[in-house]
Order: C-alpha cells, then structure tokens, then sequence
C-alpha cells in the first residue's frame, strides 16, 4: 500500500469528488496516477486557493479515503470547473474534517519526508499535482494528527456539498 497526498485547489472538485466518491485526473501522463491501487491511502488535502479566498484561507489536510477501484479511461470526458478530466477511480472517503477546517499544512512541512526542500514557500510547488507520493512516517504522522478532528466522511459530507457554490463564469459585454 502506497501513501499520497491527494490535492484538490479547486472547491468544486472538492464538491464533485465527495459527491461522486470518484477521483478524476486529466489526460496529462503522470506517473504516480499510473501507480495507484486499490488500497492505496489517500489524504485529502485542499490548496489555499481552493475556496477562493486565499488571504483567510489555508492549505489543509481535511481527510482520509482509500482507492476503490482501479484507474481507468472514461467512455466521456469529466468537466470540473471547466476542466477536462478523461479518466479517473471509485474512492472510499472514510474521514473528513467540519467544513472550511481540517490539519494545517504549513507548520507540518518541517517534519515531512514529502517536501524535502524546507525553505519557505519552496515546499508548495510540490502541489501542483494531483497526486504526491508520502512515506510510511508522513501517513502516520498525518493519521496521528487527523485522529481527533475528523469525523465519518458520512456524516460531514452533506455540510460540505451544501456549502460549496458553483463559481459562476463572468460575463463579458458584447
């Protein structure tokens, strides 16, 4: 069983994968979607710029699924956000934090194996991913620190999906 972070910076991804209880990836080749498996751990982890209001807003781990079923093409395309995601897995959301909460990233960078360059801000380009690959001492560590204020997903997701609206896109004048 492999470890990663699962990075979500957009909060109608976040509504469509809790809603769905799917992961979708977009059609870029990435080496580490390749690699998962059923069982694999994921910590859900939402960016800053998730919510859209950077300036209140944290980089957080807000919860624990696991992969339900392998990575496969979809028969038609996923648009999240105006995105095109073309394949894509069943997850298991066992946890999840109370809504706009969840487990700092920040002050655990210094004891994560997953970001190996510390120096301030350096760490975050390691996001720009869907997936990154955690040790066996980052998943513990994130466990240990999630423990006691995750809830089951069950019972958080509604408070989620019922906070979460649609960015609308601007029009323009004509």
């Amino acid at each position: 069983m492999i470890s990663y972070l699962l990075i979500l910076g957009e909060r109608e991804a976040v509504a469509w994968v809790l809603r769905e209880s799917r992961m979708a990836f977009p059609s870029r080749s990435r080496s580490e979607v390749a690699k998962l498996k059923i069982g694999d751990d994921l910590f859900i982890l939402t960016t800053r710029g998730c919510w859209h209001n950077p300036a209140r807003d944290r980089t957080r781990i807000i919860g624990h699924a696991k992969v339900a079923t392998s990575v496969v093409t979809y028969d038609e395309p996923v648009t999240i956000a105006g995105r095109v995601f073309t394949r894509g897995c069943e997850l298991s959301i066992k946890t999840l934090t109370p809504y706009l909460t969840g487990i700092e990233l920040v002050p655990l960078v210094p004891q994560l194996d997953a970001f190996p360059d510390k120096r301030s801000g350096a760490w975050f380009i390691r996001l720009r991913r869907p997936l990154l690959e955690i040790s066996d001492d980052d998943a513990q560590l994130l466990r240990h620190e999630l423990r006691n204020v995750c809830r089951d997903a069950a019972t958080v997701i509604p408070e989620y999906l019922a906070a979460i609206r649609p960015v609308h896109a601007i029009s323009r004048r004509k």
